[in-house]
């Protein structure tokens, strides 16, 4: 994305297909805004939501929908899908869940004017118009399970890491807190949206 070999957005799409057993919403707090201040989008999509707003932008919400399937009984939301445009105006897809079993990797899907690129889990594939095609693969699961510790925590480490780096070093972390706010904002964007019937 940096150096542009996708060329522009023209369109967009996260999906966060994920499954959490009852067993799971039962736990205290588990699901609930004074623990969890959210559900689907906040405490298990975040992650990929960050990734997202960080390769595409996300400039406007157009319109989402936020419910509480049948499958869970819990005071927050286990489903949310979402119209959006990204920080040029392209078209994206949003869809996060708890309830798709037995779980499915996350993916986030980018169409540029020069190629394609899918992240799917940790595995990340390229397809260029020129004919091209690149494929890269990270090690271990994701967590999109009822085994939800699934995954390699070194990308909490590392992030962790650089914030005790940071205050050791009197800069800032790669990741600031203004950053980690206009996640958070995008979140309260989407689901005051679904809110309103928008």
């Amino acid at each position: 994305m940096q150096s542009g070999e996708l060329g522009t957005v023209e369109a967009a799409f996260l999906s966060v297909p994920w499954w959490r057993p009852q067993g799971y919403y039962d736990e205290p707090g588990r699901g609930t805004l004074a623990r969890d201040g959210g559900g689907v989008l906040l405490t298990q999509a975040i992650h990929s939501l960050d990734l997202f707003r960080s390769l595409v932008g996300v400039s406007r919400v157009v319109a989402a929908q936020a419910r509480t399937t049948a499958l869970h009984r819990m005071e927050t939301e286990d489903y949310v899908s979402a119209l959006l445009e990204t920080g040029n105006g392209a078209p994206a897809t949003l869809v996060t869940t708890t309830a798709a079993y037995p779980g499915y990797p996350e993916r986030i899907e980018i169409t540029g004017t020069k190629g394609f690129a899918a992240l799917i889990g940790g595995r990340l594939r390229l397809a260029f118009l020129d004919g091209s095609e690149e494929i890269v693969k990270a090690e271990g699961s994701t967590g999109s399970g009822a085994a939800i510790m699934d995954f390699p925590h070194d990308a909490h480490r590392a992030v962790i890491a650089d914030f005790l780096d940071a205050i050791e070093q009197g800069r800032d972390p790669v990741v600031t807190g203004e950053e980690a706010l206009a996640s958070q904002r995008l979140v309260d964007e989407i689901l005051s949206a679904a809110r309103k019937g928008a």
